[in-house]
């Protein structure tokens, strides 16, 4: 079963949706057999790769909002984040361009530890105040992560990947995906949002279901009863 999951790095709901989703997972029975495909999603493709100056000024003159609202808002998703078991330092992230490292993304799907990198830019970035804006400090995290820090230095330099960013974000227009996360299982299911892991796992069980579907065999008439029925097998 193949999962792809439309994600921004440094979107908050992104983060807690994949501990979300991965709860759902070791609870879901066939979660081994479910393959995840990290997608590209650009909340701000417009950014520069790092964003000088004070995060919250930033937020409230995007947002319209005032301060006190955006410290609250901050504080909330903190303490989702937190039950979640994550450690958000919203007043530490460096915000910056994000289409760099969706490059190295798909460069660690080809590698085979497209989730293990993933997870180490989001932490990068919500946890620890690094700039995944920057070409070094991608390389730097990506080889933490596991794949070669100079093979992803060497791709930052050139071109390679743009086009597998930018058809994500084509598909995503052409699905009508307008916000992040957003769940598709097979091309058929679909959940938008960083959901309770029960609603994630509804939909990995649906769609299971649907994929694998129970063939009863008929059994002959003159084979008799052989099951219990209401109270048929009372004791």
């Amino acid at each position: 079963m193949n999962l792809e999951i439309w994600s921004d790095i440094v979107c908050p709901w992104c983060y807690i949706g994949k501990r979300r989703m991965e709860t759902a997972l070791a609870s879901f029975e066939h979660g081994g057999d479910v393959s995840v495909v990290w997608r590209s999603f650009q909340l701000d493709p417009s950014a520069p790769p790092r964003r000088d100056g004070n995060m919250l000024d930033h937020i409230t003159r995007k947002y319209g909002i005032s301060r006190d609202d955006a410290i609250a808002n901050q504080r909330r998703l903190t303490d989702l984040a937190a039950a979640e078991g994550l450690d958000f330092h919203m007043d530490r992230t460096a915000g910056g361009n994000t289409f760099d490292a969706h490059r190295v993304l798909h460069l660690a799907a080809e590698r085979g530890n497209q989730d293990a990198v993933k997870e180490r830019l989001m932490r990068a970035y919500f946890s620890e105040g690094r700039a995944i804006g920057d070409p070094a400090t991608l390389a730097e995290l990506a080889g933490e992560a596991g794949l070669d820090a100079a093979e992803v230095a060497a791709v930052l330099q050139g071109s390679e990947y743009e086009d597998a960013v930018r058809a994500d974000e084509r598909r995503a227009a052409q699905i009508g995906i307008s916000g992040v996360p957003f769940f598709v299982v097979d091309g058929r299911y679909a959940v938008s949002g960083a959901q309770r892991a029960d609603v994630l796992l509804e939909m990995l069980q649906r769609a299971w279901d649907d994929g694998h579907p129970r063939h009863v065999v008929p059994v002959p008439a003159h084979a008799g009863p052989a099951s219990c029925d209401g109270d048929a097998c009372a004791l």
